[in-house]
């Protein structure tokens, strides 16, 4: 059966708009959304009568319509505001809504996963988040929830041991799993507003949240020493045209710039623009590091035996912090590397 609308009595829902108002308010100021305030909300009045309520009502919905879910993501997951009261009113408010808007799902979906998150202990192993888990932490919106898995839900576990099998980013973001999920969950239109469906979707995206910051934060360490290594060969400027930086893009920036992102990856799992540089960022420095270690093996190989002898025995003290380190470039297009998008042609050749 279906989550149904609640009954709330005047008081209840006043108190519960007075929660959300302060919410509301810090989001209309991070996005420049242009409604009129509810003054009485503004005034905090205690004891409102039946108009003021009625005002408040319509005052949410018309926020509801204007805020995208991508902008309740990115406030949620920044804000300070929130507390786990907070979070389960804004669920409720959500969830059992008279009529639901066409993003209601998207924002439930969202919440839930955010509200589970923020009452799951932080050392949760993968293995205890199995349904009866995650019902029981979220029977304070859901209530008591019948465990017997309808059929349609079956792949959830297929998409989430695909998920887990994956080496890194572009894997996972290429591997289609993450899309098979929401296309699931967007196939059954009310089914995803039975309780067991909720639970398991709620199960599936935070295993999957979970394994996508694994596998970004595993690329960002692979990028950042490889590109220590290249410093440590002599290069000092890539070609990151693939990954949407310039032809002579400085190392040492881009250091800068994964630094950076590891702050800055706070979102949801996406294929958005800035993942998609750090797969291709991480594709321009593998393809680098095979370049270069080839160029270098076949400088070396070239040399006759007595002169290999004495470049070794130099070799410390170059290292050591000499300012004659020289910089070569690569030229060529890597062989097999992807391009940004497989529906796109590749980049030109990329240099080192």
């Amino acid at each position: 059966m279906s989550v149904t609308p609640k009954t709330k009595d005047l008081v209840a829902e006043w108190s519960e708009a007075r929660l959300l108002h302060p919410l509301y308010s810090a989001l209309a100021r991070e996005f420049v959304i242009d409604l009129p305030a509810c003054q009485d909300l503004e005034a905090a009045i205690e004891d409102p009568p039946q108009e003021s309520v009625e005002q408040a009502r319509a005052w949410f919905l018309e926020m509801d319509q204007k805020i995208q879910v991508h902008q309740l993501r990115q406030f949620l997951q920044t804000t300070n505001l929130t507390s786990e009261e907070g979070l389960q009113t804004l669920l409720e408010h959500h969830l059992h809504r008279d009529a639901r808007l066409e993003s209601d799902r998207d924002k439930i979906d969202f919440l839930l996963v955010q509200y589970f998150s923020h009452c799951a202990p932080s050392r949760l192993e993968d293995a205890d988040v199995d349904l009866s888990y995650v019902a029981q932490t979220l029977d304070p919106v859901l209530g008591n929830v019948d465990l017997t898995l309808p059929s349609w839900l079956d792949p959830l576990d297929d998409f989430i041991q695909s998920a887990d099998a994956c080496r890194s980013l572009n894997q996972l973001l290429t591997s289609g799993t993450l899309e098979k999920g929401r296309k699931l969950k967007a196939s059954e239109g009310d089914n995803y507003f039975e309780p067991i469906a909720m639970v398991a979707f709620t199960r599936f995206s935070f295993l999957m949240r979970r394994v996508f910051f694994r596998l970004m934060h595993q690329d960002l360490n692979t990028i950042l020493d490889g590109l220590r290594e290249l410093e440590a060969r002599g290069v000092s400027t890539l070609d990151c045209r693939s990954a949407q930086f310039s032809a002579d893009e400085p190392v040492a920036r881009l250091r800068m710039i994964c630094q950076s992102w590891k702050v800055m990856f706070h979102a949801e799992y996406s294929a958005g623009s800035p993942l998609r540089m750090l797969v291709d960022l991480r594709n321009v420095v593998d393809s680098a590091l095979t370049r270069t270690g080839k160029k270098a093996v076949g400088a070396r190989s070239s040399q006759p035996p007595a002169v290999r002898a004495r470049a070794a025995a130099a070799g410390g003290q170059l290292a050591a912090g000499s300012s004659d380190v020289p910089e070569f470039e690569v030229k060529g297009s890597p062989e097999g590397e992807d391009s940004a998008d497989p529906d796109q042609p590749a980049e030109d050749d990329h240099q080192v």
